[in-house]
């Protein structure tokens, strides 16, 4: 993946992750187009970067993810990547009378979400001369969180989906990457300020690195998401899942 001169859209790009590879790719010379369900967040992003667009999505609505599919070809036709980033993360707890509104939430934002707008945008990215498309998954995709059981199937999915549809765009001159974030310091399960957390401005410069390095690794992994990342093909699954959800267990 080139790293500048791209048009690239990303999904849940008014805070966290999002804004910050947004306001990192811009810095880059690329013209970045956030998206998300929350306005007030994207205008205020947009304010702060002289430069940006944005458009609203609700990622949730299949209908209008093929409305914003059309709006987004036509008036940005040079789009040629791709970051699926939206996702919400919710604790569920099974020894209570579970609220599964909540867990179709989280499946239809993030899995249905990226799948539908890929496909929605594939044929515009395939007119490209080069494209690329970026899940974000977690660390958690390979060793769940237990308190939020959903988030991380929906992660584990994501990363799934990914390896599939980059076997299937194999032979295009479309490119299919992921980022597999740790632990980062955003509002997600209220770890802003959880000083266990990834701080979000070193988690965004060591993500760059990794995609500055020639050719592109097709997993974006820092290494502070490689403990998790490897921990079974290292024979530290249990080990690592056990520490992981006691610690959290007892926060």
């Amino acid at each position: 993946m080139n790293l500048t001169g791209n048009t690239i859209l990303i999904t849940g790009g008014g805070s966290g992750i999002g804004r910050g590879l947004a306001e990192a790719w811009q810095a880059k010379g690329n013209q970045v187009i956030i998206a998300g369900r929350r306005k007030a967040a994207l205008e205020e992003t947009v304010a702060a970067n002289p430069g940006m667009k944005y458009l609203t999505l609700d990622i949730e609505d299949p209908a209008a993810i093929k409305a914003f599919a059309a709006q987004v070809a036509a008036e940005f036709p040079k789009l040629n990547v791709l970051v699926n980033n939206a996702g919400i993360m919710r604790p569920e707890n099974v020894l209570e009378e579970q609220k599964l509104e909540d867990a179709e939430a989280i499946i239809t934002t993030n899995l249905l979400g990226p799948i539908r707008l890929t496909a929605a945008l594939l044929p515009l990215l395939r007119k490209q001369a080069h494209s690329t498309v970026i899940n974000v998954s977690s660390g958690l995709a390979f060793v769940p969180l237990a308190i939020t059981p959903t988030y991380c199937a929906t992660k584990a999915a994501v990363h799934s989906y990914t390896c599939s549809l980059r076997y299937q765009l194999k032979d295009t001159t479309t490119e299919v990457l992921e980022i597999v974030p740790p632990y980062v310091q955003t509002d997600l399960l209220g770890g802003a300020e959880d000083p266990r957390a990834m701080p979000l401005k070193d988690f965004i410069e060591q993500t760059m690195e990794i995609f500055n390095t020639q050719p592109t690794p097709q997993e974006n992994c820092v290494k502070n998401a490689q403990g998790l990342r490897f921990a079974e093909s290292s024979g530290k699954f249990d080990a690592v899942f056990k520490g992981l959800n006691d610690a959290f267990a007892n926060h």
